[in-house]
């Protein structure tokens, strides 16, 4: 989107900071450092400080009293109080100017790139209207043309590094979530899906179904092929997987060794076909020496096999012990939990 914002914790703490700071600093420069105090004066800077000090409060512990909209014109406002306060002190000093850094600094951070764009021209317009009528043409050229290429080359190093970290962050978010070998879910993020399909199925009327698979003698495939046409035989399978997992809100993972799961939102029959399916698409695989890969899979529905995902995940597991106790290569279903007996 071109106005959107990365961060609101963090920029919610800038603008926190910014505001807090900004108030101590207007009563020094505005009430203390003046030789020609007013009591209008003194009273306008009184009120300022108090009012950024309770702002920058309620913006660093109770950030979700502020509307949403605020956190992207923080910056643009933020220009608007630096060239205000600057014309009304007729201030183009550099420490004046100085202080047009933090918008530049949150653009970069956490707005979109044309969000960059509009503040540094703003941060642009707003110096020229200090410097060229407090300093003069001349002078006033090679402030604001200093001023500008500074501001500039920030916003350039601040989003390369930007840019860099959340490179970094992907890396390591599909590291913790992903397994590394077949690209699928890995437990940990599989098992937070199944919890929250779940919970989904249960607010409403549509099942989940949950499919185990494990590759027959795949112990054999690695002791006669190696780990190498192993490890490809696993990336197969994973790619076959996919193929049923149509729906965004299916899952394929990997637990580890050579046991996957599908997570589907479907009934015993899309599950049954689905199995039929995965079988179909592994026995194409051409590109094994050891040749395709025979699968035992367990199959079972929330509702009609289990309540939680605990009962559905070890009524997927008996199917699949089921299948492999029949013969391997076959696909089991899970059985209708056995009801209490009555009391009495």
């Amino acid at each position: 989107m071109r106005f959107q914002l990365r961060d609101q914790a963090g920029a919610s703490r800038s603008v926190a900071y910014l505001l807090m700071g900004a108030g101590p600093f207007m009563f020094v420069t505005g009430v203390i450092l003046p030789d020609n105090r007013t009591i209008t004066g003194v009273s306008v800077f009184a009120v300022l400080t108090v009012v950024l000090g309770v702002g920058g409060a309620i913006c660093r512990w109770r950030p979700e009293r502020v509307p949403w909209v605020m956190w992207l014109l923080a910056p643009y406002l933020g220009v608007g109080l630096v060239t205000a306060l600057n014309l009304a002190t007729a201030d183009a000093s550099t420490g004046a100017q100085f202080f047009y850094l933090w918008p530049v600094l949150y653009a970069a951070n956490f707005l979109s790139r044309t969000g960059n764009y509009l503040v540094l021209t703003l941060v642009s317009a707003g110096n020229a209207a200090v410097v060229f009528p407090v300093e003069g043409a001349n002078r006033g050229l090679s402030d604001w043309a200093s001023l500008t290429v500074a501001m500039i080359l920030t916003a350039i190093v601040v989003n390369s590094l930007r840019l860099r970290n959340d490179r970094l962050r992907d890396v390591l978010e599909t590291q913790a979530y992903a397994d590394p070998l077949t690209g699928v879910a890995n437990r940990r993020s599989f098992d937070g899906e199944l919890a929250r399909a779940v919970v989904w199925a249960n607010r409403g009327t549509e099942p989940i179904a949950l499919l185990t698979i494990d590759i027959d003698y795949f112990k054999k495939i690695n002791d006669t092929w190696g780990h190498g046409v192993g490890d490809m035989a696993l990336q197969s399978v994973a790619d076959a997987l996919r193929t049923v997992a149509r729906r965004e809100d299916d899952v394929v993972g990997r637990l580890g060794g050579d046991e996957f799961v599908v997570l589907l939102r479907t009934d015993r029959m899309g599950a049954r076909r689905a199995a039929d399916e995965i079988r179909a698409a592994v026995a194409k695989i051409e590109d094994l020496p050891s040749g395709p890969p025979g699968l035992s899979i367990g199959v079972a529905v929330l509702p009609d096999h289990a309540g939680t995902a605990i009962e559905l995940g070890h009524a997927s597991d008996t199917a699949l012990y089921e299948a492999k106790q029949a013969g391997r290569g076959r696909t089991a279903m899970a059985h209708p939990p056995t009801p209490l007996p009555l009391s009495g």
